[in-house]
């Protein structure tokens, strides 16, 4: 009786320090997050104004005079648009093929561990990678290669979350489909894509922020104007760099503009996140639990 009380006192207190624990975690990472949000509004709220999303660099802007980064936001969407978009028509296939096709084989646990390896590689590597092809064909710095580059980093992030949603799928709807005669093709196209469309949106959504805020690979790709771009093959501007160019400034007007521009882009992914939660939401209401 005595041992059986040690030992549910001992479980209790094990129970107490790793609840305060993640207690202490949580508040660690709440309060980094507010700090983070709080310097970047505190600091670009200020010099947030209309001009500085409406128009282009006037000369002189990195030293402190007028001018906006309309190229920088226009050219970050570009990007992350045009990479997500060439992310997905390459994605959504890998990814109904993984479920359908190779389920939980060898080759299929293979091609998840290869994609999980091109997650992790770190953004500067795809844009050296994409530098180093550049330069062997010839290419210069232009949204076209931007956008390659960013589809490559999207990929495996797409792919895996996307992988990892129809994998939760309900396996009877699958054995449903298949008894009433249809192919496996057929499963993937009409069951699989519709029951899993939230969270194929919400990977899309996820690379798409991704792409959004990447600067490493850009820099080397689709390198810096201040030009907005009227091609694939012209070089573009993206609020990653310019947020990095300017807070490199030695003026404190320009510094604070870099902090709106931060400001900028954070608010384009909230919204993001945002967008995909509700739209995530409302696609809910049209599966089978």
């Amino acid at each position: 009786m005595v041992l059986m009380k040690k030992k549910w006192q001992r479980r209790h207190i094990v129970e107490a320090v790793i609840k305060s624990v993640m207690q202490f975690s949580l508040v660690v990472v709440a309060g980094a997050l507010g700090l983070i949000l709080w310097t970047i509004i505190s600091r670009g709220l200020p010099a947030l104004s209309w001009d500085m999303v409406t128009k282009i660099p006037e000369g002189g802007y990195y030293m402190g005079k007028g001018g906006g980064i309309l190229n920088a936001i226009l050219g970050s969407l570009y990007l992350a648009a045009g990479g997500t978009f060439l992310a997905m028509v390459f994605s959504v296939p890998i990814a109904m093929y993984l479920k359908t096709y190779l389920g939980e084989s060898k080759w299929g646990n293979y091609v998840r561990l290869s994609l999980d390896v091109l997650w992790g590689i770190p953004s500067i590597v795809y844009g050296a990678f994409g530098f180093t092809v550049m330069i062997a064909l010839g290419m210069r710095a232009s949204l076209l290669a931007g956008i390659i580059i960013l589809a490559l980093i999207e990929l495996p992030i797409m792919t895996r979350a996307m992988d990892e949603v129809i994998r939760r799928m309900p396996v009877d709807l699958e054995h449903a489909a298949l008894a009433l005669g249809s192919t496996k093709f057929e499963v993937a196209l009409r069951v699989v894509t519709r029951q899993m469309l939230p969270g194929i949106t919400t990977a899309i959504l996820l690379g798409f922020g991704r792409g959004i805020g990447d600067a490493a690979s850009v820099l080397f790709t689709a390198g810096y104007t201040d030009r907005i771009p009227t091609s694939l093959m012209r070089p573009t501007a993206s609020l990653p760099l310019a947020v990095f160019f300017q807070l490199g400034s030695p003026y404190p007007e320009v510094q604070q503009r870099g902090y709106a521009a931060a400001l900028i882009l954070t608010v384009i992914v909230l919204v993001i996140s945002l967008g995909s939660r509700w739209l995530s939401s409302r696609l809910n209401k049209y599966t089978i639990k």
